[in-house]
């Protein structure tokens, strides 16, 4: 291999590292496998377009066209590469990659989290010291967009505190609804009913959005009115559709709770709702997708031009990632279709990075696509917010990011698929004064249709796996 061909290499490897009330007795924890339990009340407030539903909780459209090909929503353990996280003497390392299923994995045992279990947890250090993380192929180009981590800097005690409150429907004024509820591991970390469900079976505007990718988000909720993952999580609680709850009343129940008072006492000094806030965010900031046939695909085409030979003489290292690239791509094919809708996505024939843009493949911006714009009373989104009127009906674009596993989609949950979502922007959306500049007719054709939709199928990467069941007493 030639001088500049080495050089070149080294580029190329440069480049691949850098591209993209009162307290009941608690029920039941909801169950696992509980996909249709439309009597759990949401805590995504996304449904809710009343006043009083200011405290929502929103952060991605829920949308879905998922076909039996899509890969399951929990992951296997051995999916996502994951950095060792082992030292010598066989104990945790506060190094890190997220979406490793220690995280959210649960205290080891079965049953209920018991208060002798919780107390060897807290007494190990390592449990408390703050993480040093890493993101998993794909989502690793956005390590400089991570938010939220110099202000409530992630430990393993947080992330399992927060995992606990975030399946415990205890927070809720008739401890019947969790976060959990409209956004659940089993659904893709959200709902799949076109409106969030809160207590009593009351039911909001919006649609139930993910709750996955949030470490690389600050601004949250459809329309971006809670600034941070902390502020939003508050907001359900006391949402009088959603968990109808106040902030002082869920704290005296969770106080009620030993398992609570002892670790948050111990993690954060003091008990407070700002305390419940930051673990559950920290608990959301572990949920992350691990790479997908996309990013494997795109890793390897950025090497493909290389000469596996010359490398393996001149280069063992970047042979090594040749190999490793080559053997992910095959291990985790794109269709033929998907690639053709990669093309369309990524070209000026579909547009679509002008809003699905970066690793997470959205500008966390607000946009108007005329959903809902045709009603009497439609939804104004932003303007709410920002009292703006360019804002009106213009709403913050969800992630590509396994939108497969997340039907209904737009903020309305008025697409069923998205097939349907597809052909909403072939047609240019619908007409309105505050229709994005963004929006165009695109033209397409029905097997152009298909491959974008295959393209966002393809962009489906395992989560960590969760334990949602094991609770304190």
């Amino acid at each position: 291999m030639t001088i500049n061909k080495t050089a070149s290499s080294y580029l190329l490897l440069t480049a691949l590292v850098f591209s993209f009330a009162g307290c009941q007795e608690a029920k039941s924890p909801i169950p696992k496998d509980d996909a249709t339990a439309a009597n759990t009340a949401a805590d995504s407030d996304e449904g809710l377009t009343e006043p009083e539903a200011s405290e929502q909780s929103e952060d991605t459209e829920t949308t879905d066209t998922r076909t039996e090909k899509v890969a399951p929503v929990v992951a296997d353990e051995n999916a996502v590469p994951e950095k060792s996280t082992a030292t010598d003497e066989g104990t945790a390392s506060n190094k890190v990659m997220l979406g490793s299923p220690e995280l959210t994995a649960g205290i080891p045992g079965s049953g209920p989290v018991t208060m002798e279990e919780i107390k060897v947890w807290l007494d190990d250090p390592k449990n408390h010291e703050v993480l040093e993380i890493e993101l998993p192929l794909g989502l690793n180009a956005g390590a400089g967009q991570i938010k939220g981590l110099e202000e409530n800097p992630l430990t393993r005690a947080k992330i399992e505190l927060g995992r606990q409150l975030y399946f415990d429907p205890r927070l809720s004024s008739d401890t019947s609804v969790s976060c959990a509820s409209c956004h659940h591991p089993d659904e893709g970390f959200a709902k799949k009913t076109q409106f969030g469900e809160g207590i009593g079976g009351q039911k909001g505007g919006r649609n139930s959005p993910a709750s996955y990718n949030r470490i690389l988000s600050d601004a949250q909720f459809w329309d971006g009115r809670a600034a941070s993952l902390e502020e939003q999580a508050k907001g359900p609680i006391q949402n009088p559709i959603e968990m109808g709850n106040t902030h002082e009343a869920c704290v005296e129940c969770l106080k009620a709770v030993p398992a609570y008072e002892l670790q948050i006492n111990k993690i954060f000094g003091e008990f407070s709702i700002d305390a419940v806030a930051k673990a559950i965010a920290s608990f959301e900031r572990a949920l992350v997708t691990g790479p997908s046939p996309f990013d494997y695909y795109d890793r390897f085409s950025r090497m493909e031009q290389l000469d596996p030979d010359e490398l393996k003489e001149d280069d063992p290292e970047l042979y090594a990632t040749y190999v490793t690239a080559k053997a992910d791509a095959e291990a985790h094919p794109m269709s033929e279709s998907a690639k053709r809708g990669k093309e369309i996505f990524f070209g000026v024939k579909g547009g679509c990075t002008a809003c699905h843009v970066g690793p997470n493949l959205t500008d966390e911006k607000y946009h108007n696509l005329g959903v809902g714009m045709d009603k009497e009373k439609p939804d104004i989104g932003r303007e709410e917010v920002t009292k703006d009127e360019k804002d009106r009906g213009a709403f913050k674009t969800p992630t590509i990011r396994n939108v497969a596993l997340t039907p209904p989609y737009m903020h309305d949950g008025s697409q069923k698929t998205l097939l349907e979502v597809v052909e909403w922007y072939d047609k240019g959306g619908h007409t309105n004064p505050h229709l994005s500049d963004k929006i165009k007719k695109l033209n397409l054709t029905d097997q152009e249709k298909a491959d974008l939709v295959a393209f966002m199928e393809a962009c489906t990467g395992e989560f960590p796996k969760v334990e949602t069941e094991r609770l304190p007493e």
